[in-house]
């Protein structure tokens, strides 16, 4: 079985993923990671993140460097977002996210093309989505936990950005799936939310 959970940044899909794989006994991804690794990767280089060649150069990373708690951070959720507009740094990585979908037993996967691009054939397909305004307060709240000054400001107008980045490029944009079920999580808090998309994938399944 697998699942597929797509949606904007800060939209909580990372969080409802896990809470799937967990209940279904299923392993997880969140492919985001892998973009963001690319993006650490080019500025480790020296290189430019909007520069084609410089961004498939980096994804020769590492796999050590998934495990750095840098790739969490605001400044390389922004370079993720502009490596991943490059189609051959998409196509670069579509294999090893196809070769984790497709592992015996199933698995559950999170990103912004996994029910499109990732695992089309996906048994359960989810968008999970919430209002900009609401996203950059999570963030914001995710930050302060951390002790990371931000301005919610200034985190909303990255997090629109990226969303137009996300959307508009020309290659595996950010969009629902036809047969996707879309999860608008604004007004739920984390259990809310977990519940919700756990019942949509038990209706689904015994559909």
């Amino acid at each position: 079985m697998i699942i597929a959970v797509d949606g904007p940044t800060a939209s909580g899909k990372g969080t409802l993923a896990k809470a799937l794989a967990a209940h279904f006994s299923l392993p997880h991804l969140d492919t985001g990671l892998l973009y963001r690794a690319v993006g650490r990767q080019v500025a480790l280089n020296g290189g430019d993140p909007d520069d084609t060649a410089d961004a498939l150069a980096a994804c020769a990373f590492p796999d050590s460097l998934l495990d750095d708690d840098i790739l969490r951070s605001e400044v390389v959720g922004g370079l993720a977002s502009r490596v991943s507009i490059h189609p051959a740094v998409r196509q670069s990585l579509f294999e090893r996210q196809r070769a984790f979908a497709t592992q015996p037993g199933g698995a559950v996967l999170d990103g912004r093309d996994i029910g499109t691009v990732i695992a089309p054939d996906a048994a359960v397909k989810l968008f999970v989505t919430a209002s900009v305004a609401e996203r950059a307060r999570r963030r914001w709240l995710e930050l302060q936990g951390q002790s990371i000054e931000a301005s919610p400001a200034a985190i909303e107008r990255d997090i629109a950005a990226r969303d137009a980045r996300d959307m508009g490029r020309k290659d595996a944009p950010l969009i629902a799936a036809p047969d996707a079920l879309v999860i608008d999580t604004t007004h739920f808090n984390r259990e809310q939310a977990i519940e919700a998309v756990l019942e949509a994938v038990r209706a689904r399944i015994s559909g």
